[in-house]
């Protein structure tokens, strides 16, 4: 980047909105960020306000461009990622959503996803989407929207993720709105054919959804309109120049662009995401999506793993069982034992990711005796979160047939070195943590200084990557695994297929 450009991030995430300004030499230089509020109206359900959505990614945009207004700075470009497979349904003639957005975590469409199994449609879903039938992703969603809500009767419908909404009002909503999505956010909606990269029509009709009500479709990187002067004045005309979903953006931000390099995000979930190149294969137990397309060039794919909760299990025993106060205070009161005994933790809250996708099970607790106490839990769950990581890596080295070099890491948990340290037990291999963990924003950005000229191309930001810091193996193997080797006959006590 030029001393003298600055990008924004939009990263609209689960538990909350920011807006970040990278600095000219690729750091993080101006924050803002509002909570989400999270909508909970049955077991299994989980909500989002989409108008709260927009309205925070407003006051997000105009603080930061006022920080940025006041000493001078020039913004270059935004980036906008996003949460993925969280649906919104919308009145494109009047701007107002026909109900709240159902999040990426929500079940509610399972039983949906096992008549279609049942049909025997899932290998057909699988060979043209990359994906498998879970209530995970978009398709089932829209689907419940059209049959419950209002969005079936509305006739300016519009169906997408939340970075389509927020492009609609940045670029001037019922006014002007371009509505549209990238590629990489397409691809996780089981309807985008992968190797087209087109709206599939035979998905369209199996789901029930009207391909008319989709976002038109454009690369990950590249021109998807400026910043109306009614929106943030300060921002007018100001080029969204890339669209990306949360987990391929940290992919980019984590500057695995060469075939073989892996991260693992340990967010509200954890995802784990191989860059496999131009070739979009399919493995057992994991999706492949699209990572990114860069204008009119070639599509990146990626395989990927999900685990549905990871930070999530943290805020559980913050707010449900008053274990700690505060995140941050998890880690130190894990430390105050050496292992967590015989306690396992098995955080399937909203059913099992990668690589079971079992949407019925629910989460377990075991091993607990009278010398099980805070710590034994705090250490339990920390454990949980390396041994899913560890359970998708796994897969993925056995579907590509080769070893693993080492993983990057990023989220919010991978500020916690015992995380990092039990990874690099669990893998055998080199865990290394980049200076900011603030990779999927870091990401969008420098994907829009790619459009807006910032950046000519990718290896000027890539070559930039270093760690902060490294974590080697510090056990054998073996002996690290053998509580995951217990953990993984805990899971399978809880699955239900």
């Amino acid at each position: 980047m030029t001393p003298m450009s600055t990008l924004l991030a939009i990263d609209a995430g689960t538990t909350g909105v920011r807006t970040l300004a990278i600095a000219g030499d690729g750091t993080v230089e101006e924050v803002a960020y509002r909570p989400l509020t999270q909508h909970f109206p049955a077991p299994g359900l989980v909500e989002h306000d989409a108008t709260e959505i927009w309205a925070k990614v407003l006051e997000t945009l105009a603080e930061v461009a006022a920080a940025l207004q006041a000493r001078g700075a020039v913004v270059a470009g935004v980036g906008i990622t996003n949460q993925r497979e969280t649906t919104i349904a919308f009145d494109r003639s009047t701007g107002l959503p026909c109900a709240k957005a159902i999040v990426w975590q929500d079940r509610r469409t399972t039983a949906h996803c096992e008549q279609l199994k049942a049909a025997g449609h899932e290998p057909l879903v699988r060979s043209t989407t990359g994906l498998v039938l879970d209530p995970y992703f978009s398709a089932t969603k829209m689907a419940w929207l059209l049959e419950h809500t209002t969005a079936g009767t509305t006739p300016n419908l519009g169906l997408c993720t939340v970075d389509a909404w927020l492009l609609w009002n940045l670029t001037g909503g019922v006014h002007s709105g371009r509505f549209a999505t990238d590629v990489a956010n397409a691809s996780r909606t089981s309807l985008l054919d992968l190797s087209s990269t087109r709206w599939s029509a035979p998905m369209a009709e199996l789901f029930g959804v009207p391909l008319e009500a989709l976002p038109e479709l454009g690369a990950t990187a590249s021109d998807f309109g400026t910043i109306d002067a009614t929106v943030v004045p300060a921002l007018a005309g100001v080029r969204v120049g890339a669209m990306i979903g949360d987990q391929q953006s940290a992919l980019f931000g984590q500057a695995c662009v060469t075939p073989g390099m892996v991260k693992a995000t340990y967010g509200t979930g954890c995802f784990v995401l191989e860059n496999i190149g131009t070739s979009p294969t399919t493995a057992e137990g994991l999706t492949t999506s699209i990572a990114w397309q860069l204008d009119t060039g070639p599509v990146t794919y990626a395989l990927e793993g999900s685990a549905f909760v990871a930070g999530a299990a943290i805020q559980w025993l913050r707010d449900e069982l008053g274990l700690i106060t505060d995140a941050a205070a998890l880690e130190p009161l894990a430390r105050t034992v050496p292992d967590a005994g015989e306690v396992l933790v098995v955080p399937a809250f909203t059913g099992l990711g990668s690589p079971w996708f079992d949407p019925r099970a629910r989460g377990m607790i075991s091993g607990l005796s009278r010398g099980a106490g805070r710590a034994q839990l705090a250490r339990a769950t920390i454990d949980a979160l390396s041994f899913q990581v560890t359970a998708m890596v796994d897969a993925m080295a056995e579907a590509s047939h080769t070893t693993l070099a080492g993983v990057r890491v990023d989220g919010g948990a991978a500020a916690m070195d015992v995380l990092c340290q039990l990874q690099a037990d669990q893998l055998g291999v080199v865990v290394e943590r980049p200076a900011s963990v603030e990779t999927t924003a870091i990401g969008a950005a420098a994907l829009a200084g790619l459009t807006t000229g910032v950046f000519d191309r990718p290896e000027d930001f890539t070559d930039r990557w270093t760690p902060a810091r490294s974590f080697t193996p510090s056990a054998e193997r073996e002996v690290a695994r053998t509580t995951y080797r217990r953990w993984l006959e805990a899971v399978e006590r809880v699955r239900t297929t």
